[in-house]
């Protein structure tokens, strides 16, 4: 059990925690949510030691052991692999004990502490842990200096995950994870066997990965039962019912003071209104509910949709090196009412597939067409470093808008969701949050038709993310998001891409199945090969499958025959649009069009049946072949 009592902290003179008090029990899986700024970080920095309380207590049971990921990324050539298996230090210091022990009941108590806490499994936990983190067997045994800052941070995840201390703090760690590390983060600290407080602004992981919120408001601390939907709604009825008390407390009061007031100077009732001076101070006052208004995002309305598609790409491939394209044959078509998230772990290619589309990057091959007149915007989270660190949202504005009065280029920064008091400071004086507003309005400046955004959320609090999902919504042109946010990708998109396998296509099922994906691949990494009695040597099993083989060989042929099949008629199917999709057609020969619109609809139904056939065999002959 961990308890808070009557604790009171400050930061540079100003107080975040005014004798706040909340208890854990043991096991609690809590989420700390609360507005950037209100003090999150300063908490953890409490309970961790790392900051003394100006008064109260945090009590945490004798030898529990603390853990939070590093704030300095392992940039050393040391193996990701080495330096998690590290971070357990009493196995470390068993193993290292163990090589120099000479007396046989050292060594024997060595080895049995050494089965206790099952040191023998540790590498392929750490395996585990490190590949649910999106890094594969190979990448694991590369020196920590050959990764960037991003991917290095992931190990310190990793080594803390792996150490499994009795508390775990984790503060916004989803913030350097894509949308599948993510998923795997959240199945794995549902997960963990012990007590975690999690400070995020990802919805969908304050719903599936705890049991239970604290809110840190206005200097004090709330416990909650539930995830963060639970919690909201309770949090709304409490703030009603604390309305509807204050309103019959204030109209109680008026009751009183009016009396009071009428009769304190007539000595007939001078006692009366003494008496009711003294209930009136008695009663004491009831707080009000002070609303945070958050700055809504506005994204200027096009003015004029081009037709669909506005970009299609055939055979596509790009990259950043000559011959060796990131991404390569795309064949896809984005129309002027699509909203499409892109999946797919990090380092496979999302990235390069937006700078692609935003003109940032020059296709090596194929063909990229782009419908004329459109306007593209990109935010990209790294741009953020692009602001001009000494000038104000108004001067970046400005800029964009050089003959505008001084009152237009205000309202522009306003429809950012930039206070007025924010207008005015230095870009490098803003909050991230507020970055990620003012460059998101630079992006959409100019009234795009397809807006792009990478990874927009990282430094938006849960009320900010939910007026980014408004003003998608509201937002009337084509969108392409890269995010690990899966509410916000859930609640403005209707399309998948997975970005895999060096290629882009598209995702037929839903989140809900993706992450089953994510969540079912990292749990079969996590389980132990089950070794047989009796294991048959290669060449017994290069024996069996030979003959399966051979007696599915006929299937085998089918199949083939239906990928011949498709193939061909995907070929027709492409030369008719290609004739269809000339106007004069119509004009000149509309018998044969009307002819032609036939036989391209014909060939789509012999392709969708051939289709389902291969879908049927190829699984019948999976199935056989793993039988």
């Amino acid at each position: 059990m961990i308890t808070i009592t009557d604790l009171s902290a400050r930061i540079a003179g100003r107080l975040l925690l005014d004798n706040a008090s909340v208890t854990l029990p043991a096991g609690t899986k809590a989420g700390l949510v609360g507005r950037n700024g209100a003090g999150k970080s300063t908490l953890f920095r409490v309970i961790t030691g790392d900051l003394a309380a100006e008064s109260g207590s945090v009590t945490i049971p004798k030898n529990a052991r603390i853990g939070q990921v590093a704030q300095e990324a392992p940039g050393t050539e040391e193996s990701l692999i080495t330096i998690v298996l590290s971070a357990d230090k009493e196995r470390t210091a068993l193993l290292e004990e163990a090589e120099t022990a000479t007396d046989p009941h050292r060594i024997a108590e060595i080895q049995m502490r050494l089965i206790d806490i099952d040191a023998h499994s540790a590498e392929a936990r750490a395996a585990s842990i490190l590949a649910g983190l999106g890094f594969d067997a190979q990448a694991q045994h590369r020196p920590a200096s050959s990764f960037s800052g991003g991917w290095r941070m992931r190990v310190a995840l990793a080594a803390v995950l792996f150490a499994e201390p009795d508390l775990l703090l984790l503060d916004e760690p989803t913030n350097y994870l894509d949308l599948e590390g993510t998923m795997w983060l959240e199945d794995y600290v549902r997960r963990y066997p012990h007590t975690v407080i999690i400070i995020s602004h990802d919805r969908d992981l304050l719903n599936n990965a705890v049991n239970s919120i604290v809110h840190l408001d206005r200097q004090k601390l709330t416990f909650y039962r539930g995830g963060y939907d639970q919690f909201e709604r309770q949090k709304a009825e409490a703030d009603e019912l604390q309305m509807k008390a204050k309103a019959k407390s204030d109209a109680a009061r008026k009751h009183i003071q009016s009396y009071i007031d009428r009769f304190r100077y007539k000595a007939s009732k001078a006692r009366q209104a003494q008496s009711r001076i003294k209930a009136l101070e008695r009663m004491g006052t009831v707080a009000a509910v002070i609303e945070d208004h958050v700055q809504p995002i506005t994204f200027p309305e096009p003015e004029k949709q081009p037709a669909s598609p506005i970009v299609s790409i055939s055979k596509g491939a790009v990259g950043y090196v000559p011959g060796k394209p990131v991404l390569k044959n795309i064949n896809l078509r984005i129309d002027n009412d699509d909203r499409i998230a892109l999946l797919g772990s990090n380092g496979n290619g999302k990235s390069t597939f937006a700078k692609l589309i935003s003109g940032r990057l020059s296709a090596e091959s194929g063909e990229i067409r782009l419908a004329p007149g459109l306007k593209i915007g990109f935010f990209a989270q790294h741009q953020l470093d692009d602001l001009i660190p000494n000038e104000t949202p108004v001067d970046h504005v400005r800029r964009l808008m050089p003959q505008a009065p001084e009152a237009q280029v205000r309202a522009r920064v306003a429809q950012m969701g930039l206070a007025t008091e924010k207008m005015a400071t230095a870009a490098k004086d803003l909050s991230g949050g507020e970055k990620a507003r003012l460059l998101m309005g630079l992006a959409a400046f100019h009234a795009p038709n397809l807006l792009i955004l990478d990874e927009p959320t990282n430094h938006l609090d849960i009320d900010s993310r939910r007026a980014l999902i408004e003003a998608l919504n509201d937002y009337d042109g084509a969108v392409i998001l890269i995010s690990h946010d899966r509410h916000l990708i859930e609640a403005t998109v209707d399309r998948l891409w997975l970005v895999n396998e060096g290629t882009v296509k598209v995702f037929e099922g839903d989140l809900d199945e993706y992450r089953d994906l994510i969540v079912s691949a990292g749990r079969r990494k996590e389980e132990k090969p089950q070794a047989s009695d009796e294991p048959a040597s290669k060449s017994e099993q290069r024996k069996v499958n030979a003959e399966k083989r051979a007696s599915l060989a006929p299937l085998r042929k089918k199949i083939n025959e239906i990928e011949s099949l498709t193939a061909k008629l995907e070929k027709q199917i492409e030369a008719l649009d290609r004739e269809l999709a000339d106007p004069a057609l119509y004009d000149k020969a509309p018998a044969k069009a009307a002819s032609k619109a036939k036989e391209r609809g014909e060939a789509a139904a012999k392709l969708a049946a051939a289709e389902e056939e291969w879908l049927l065999l190829s699984s019948e002959y999976e199935e056989a072949m793993a039988g």
